[in-house]
C-alpha cells in the first residue's frame, strides 16, 4: 500500500451525507499523510445546517477536535436548492446517530477562510478535495482569483461520462446541484482531477462487505457498517448492482494511493443551459498530457476496500 508521502496539506470541502462521512473518516485516520487544516462545509446533500452539524459530530467520532470546521454557502450560485433527502436520509445521517456536537463550526465563513488561507499559502502548497458542489471554491475565486496560485490540485467527486448520471440520465448530483459553480472552477485553470460515476460505480460494496467492516471492533467501523447499509441499498435497488458506491471516499482514497486509480487527460465542460443536459459534464479526451483535467477512469476495488478496513481499524 503507497501510501502519498511527503504529507499533504489538505482542506475538504464537503456536503455530509453518508459517503462524505466515510471519506472524512478515511482522511482523519491519516494524520501522518494527510494534514488536515480545515473542513469546509456546503448545502447539498441536505441543508447547510445540516450538513455543518454532521461534519462536526464526525469530527468528533474520530477524536480529531484539532481539525476546525467552517460553514460555507447555503444555496448555489443561481439555480435553486437541490438536496439528496431521498438518498442520504432527512438529516443526511441516519437519524439515530444524529446529536447535537460537543463543539460547533467556527465563527469564520468558509469562504473568507479559503481566500485568508490560499492568499497566505505559499504556491501549490494545498490541495483541496472537494466533496459536493463546488459552491465555495467558485465564490472564493470570485472575491480573489489570486488564490488559484496556492491550490496544488483540486479533488473533485463529480461528473459522469462513461457512466449514466445519477439524478438524471446525464447528469451527476454535485454538478447538477450547482453547475454553474463547477463551470468557473473549470474556467479558472487550476489543477483539477475528477473522480466520476465513471469510476465509483466500479468501487462497491455490499452488505456482506458491510457485516465485515462492522466486525473490525471500533465505533467507527460500526457506525460506517449501520449509516452505509441503508444508502447504498438506494443504489442496489436503482441500478441493479451487485452492491452499492461510496462516491466521496474515492477523493481520499485517490489521495492517499493514486496507484489504485486509473485516469485520462481530458477538456471537460458542464452545461449550464436549461434542459435535458442541465449539469452534465461533456469530455474530451486528449492526449496525455494535453487536457487540463485528469478523469480518473477505472479503481482497484479490493485496493481501496483494503486502504478504508485499514483505516477504520485505527479509529476510535
Amino acid at each position: 500500500m503507497a501510501l502519498v508521502t511527503p504529507m499533504l496539506n489538505l482542506i475538504i470541502d464537503t456536503d455530509p451525507g453518508v459517503d462524505d462521512m466515510v471519506a472524512l473518516l478515511l482522511a482523519m485516520a491519516h494524520p501522518e499523510a494527510l494534514n488536515l487544516m480545515a473542513i469546509t462545509t456546503v448545502a447539498g446533500n441536505v441543508t447547510l445546517e445540516k450538513t455543518t452539524r454532521n461534519a462536526c459530530l464526525i469530527r468528533e467520532w474520530a477524536r480529531r477536535g484539532d481539525v476546525p470546521v467552517y460553514a460555507g454557502a447555503d444555496r448555489p450560485l443561481q439555480r435553486a436548492p437541490l438536496y439528496a433527502e431521498h438518498v442520504h436520509g432527512s438529516e443526511g445521517l441516519p437519524e439515530f446517530a444524529v446529536h447535537p456536537p460537543a463543539e460547533g463550526a467556527a465563527a469564520e465563513p468558509a469562504v473568507d477562510y479559503l481566500v485568508r488561507t490560499l492568499g497566505g499559502a505559499a504556491p501549490a502548497s494545498i490541495t483541496l478535495a472537494m466533496l459536493g458542489p463546488q459552491t465555495n471554491l467558485a465564490l472564493a475565486l470570485r472575491r480573489a482569483p489570486e488564490i488559484a496560485r496556492a491550490l496544488r490540485q483540486v479533488v473533485i467527486m463529480g461528473g459522469a461520462w462513461f457512466n449514466a448520471g445519477n439524478v438524471t440520465p446525464t447528469a451527476e448530483f454535485n454538478l447538477f446541484a450547482d453547475p454553474h459553480a463547477a463551470a468557473e472552477v473549470l474556467a479558472s485553470d487550476v489543477p483539477l482531477v475528477y473522480i466520476p460515476l465513471d469510476v465509483t460505480h466500479k468501487v462497491l460494496t455490499s452488505h456482506q462487505r458491510l457485516e465485515h467492516i462492522g466486525a473490525l471492533g471500533t465505533r467507527a467501523s460500526e457506525r460506517v457498517a449501520a449509516v452505509v447499509a441503508p444508502y447504498i441499498q438506494h443504489d442496489i435497488e436503482r441500478y441493479g448492482l451487485p452492491g452499492g458506491p461510496v462516491h466521496d471516499a474515492n477523493v481520499i482514497g485517490w489521495l492517499l494511493d493514486p496507484g489504485l486509480y486509473e485516469g485520462i487527460a481530458a477538456s471537460v465542460e458542464v452545461t449550464c443551459e436549461e434542459g435535458e443536459d442541465f449539469g452534465r459534464s461533456v469530455l474530451r479526451e486528449e492526449a496525455m498530457g494535453a487536457g487540463s483535467v485528469t478523469w480518473l477512469t477505472g479503481a482497484d476495488s479490493e485496493g481501496f476496500f483494503s486502504l478504508l478496513e485499514a483505516a477504520l481499524s485505527r479509529l476510535p
